[in-house]
């Protein structure tokens, strides 16, 4: 029997960044799935950084979190949304970390003395995470997205390396796609394709022929503009395909397929599937357009100045109210502003409160105050991550005895510390990989909210973090009335906790977003959303 023969995809984009490869990428591996076919998704990132998981959410936005508990870009989050596949290790490389491995090998002797070299040893260790993704997921289609611009020296050596796959693969079996901005000159009144004429060249100059061509633009661009970039930039007339700006980022894989993007790649790629089935998707964005009630949410956070810092948050916020027919009015909260005097006004007409995670004391005291309006006010409160230890150490300071409560991230010297180091761990270790990162079974008490959410005992969670609640402090906070909900399978680490005479009060350590779909909401978000429904209506009345 014939090995499977496993088709490339590379997305790459010119001109500007923000394009929206990722979506591009995200929305092709949908329109593929649903035409029956296997696909996997990966990202290429040029930054020297071995993973994302130290850089500024102010700078970089979120860091995702897969099951194996790889630290990657937030356009990651975007691909398992879309697809809905659970994506791995190999799933998002970085320079750094190409450059980690190699200069391990070569340490190690792997290289038989041999002159290191961009190419063949910085391009063979590329192609074999792109290689590597295709064997470890069985995909009929990898769909690989090279961040950065064309032209920038950064992306250089991963561009070499998509053009030696095609070489190694055959042509046959790779397509290259390339997004690119159209922009509109309103002076002219007219869209400009000049722009996309010398990013297909800059690439065409690296060895790189684009199969199909992605114009980004916030409009239709009219068939001279696509007739003109087919003649100029040599791909068929068909290849050359509408990006256009869009109010739901949903819509992106319908829009594609009205020109018939996934036909043309199943075309390019000699890939036999059949027609794509999109009703369940089609009826999901007809949801999505036709809510008619709304919510507010509070978000509290540090990093609000950056709305993608808290992307995969807003998104599962976002999905709990298509399910339940509502818009959620997002607002964005910096804890720095929040005090014991204008609390109340802060959160005037908030039907919710929602804490994410965070590193750092900047803003906890603000966290701290939003947390105890929470409980006192009944209003439904959502803690993930830091979000819960920020409810334990309020519960601690005002209703366990515990004034100088903390947390030994922001205060070591503090008398209590109800928040602290997971056992065996220390200050003195590197900062990068070594939370407690990936899936973990979490054991759910009956009779919780928690469980009235799953409808299950037994759950699995994406953690990232390095701190655990205490358990120095657990009789006395459950003996205070705090409830912990979720423990770890031996009962030695408390994952969750809550208030039993609240209508919603829940503090979870992992990061239920990450595993959040457009098409299949996560109860947490859904039972939160439902509570904040629920006042908003007590509001109205």
């Amino acid at each position: 029997m014939a090995e499977k023969q496993t088709k490339f995809i590379f997305v790459t984009g010119g001109v500007v960044s923000g394009l929206g490869k990722g979506i591009t990428a995200a929305s092709l591996g949908r329109l593929l799935k649903c035409r029956g076919l296997k696909v996997a998704s990966q990202k290429l990132d040029p930054y020297v950084n071995v993973d994302p998981g130290t850089m500024s959410p102010l700078q970089h936005g979120e860091v995702f979190v897969t099951d194996d508990g790889t630290e990657t870009d937030l356009d990651l989050g975007h691909y398992e949304r879309f697809i809905d596949e659970n994506l791995n290790k190999y799933s998002n490389l970085t320079t750094g970390k190409v450059y980690w491995n190699v200069l391990n090998k070569e340490r190690q002797g792997a290289y038989l003395g041999q002159t290191v070299q961009i190419i063949p040893h910085i391009t063979n260790e590329i192609k074999s995470y792109i290689y590597n993704l295709a064997s470890s997921t069985e995909a009929d289609v990898v769909i690989t997205e090279i961040g950065g611009t064309t032209g920038d020296i950064e992306s250089q050596p991963f561009l070499e390396a998509i053009r030696q796959v095609g070489l190694e693969q055959g042509r046959d079996n790779c397509c290259y796609i390339h997004v690119v901005l159209v922009p509109y000159i309103s002076g002219s009144d007219e869209y400009k394709s000049k722009p996309a004429q010398h990013s297909v060249k800059e690439l065409q100059g690296m060895g790189v022929n684009p199969d199909i061509i992605i114009l980004r633009a916030d409009g239709s661009v009219g068939g001279d503009i696509r007739r003109k970039i087919s003649t100029f930039c040599n791909v068929k007339p068909d290849c050359v395909i509408e990006n256009r700006t869009l109010s739901n980022l949903y819509e992106a894989p319908l829009m594609l397929e009205q020109s018939g993007f996934s036909s043309v790649v199943c075309r390019e790629l000699h890939l036999e599937a059949k027609e794509a089935r999109l009703e369940d998707w089609k009826k999901m964005v007809e949801q999505i357009k036709n809510r008619t009630r709304e919510v507010h949410i509070g978000l509290v956070g540090k990093y609000v100045k950056l709305h993608d810092a808290y992307l995969s948050v807003v998104e599962a916020l976002n999905h709990a109210g298509y399910a339940q027919n509502a818009y959620i009015r997002i607002h964005w909260i910096d804890s720095e502003n929040i005090t014991k005097e204008n609390v109340a006004q802060i959160f005037r007409g908030i039907h919710g409160i929602i804490v994410p995670g965070g590193f750092g004391n900047r803003g906890i005291e603000g966290m701290i105050t939003a947390a105890e309006y929470a409980r006192k006010n009944r209003i439904p409160y959502f803690g993930i991550c830091l979000g819960m230890q920020i409810a334990v150490i309020e519960y601690a300071r005002n209703e366990a005895g515990l004034p100088e409560a903390h947390s030994g991230e922001f205060d070591e010297q503090c008398r209590d510390k109800v928040i602290d180091f997971m056992p065996g761990q220390s200050d003195d270790i590197d900062k990068g990989g070594t939370l407690r990162l990936g899936n973990y079974p979490c054991v759910i008490q009956p009779g919780t909210q928690m469980e009235h959410c799953y409808q299950r005992s037994v759950i699995q969670e994406r953690h990232r973090h390095r701190y655990e609640l205490n358990n120095q402090y657990r009789e006395l906070l459950t003996d205070a009335g705090l409830v912990i909900s979720g423990t770890s399978p031996d009962g030695r680490l408390a994952e969750t906790i809550e208030l039993a005479d609240h209508p919603f009060y829940i503090g979870v350590q992992f990061h239920p977003e990450f595993t959040s779909r457009p098409n299949r909401p996560h109860p947490l978000f859904q039972g939160f959303i439902s509570a904040a429904f629920h006042e908003n209506t007590k509001q109205e009345e």
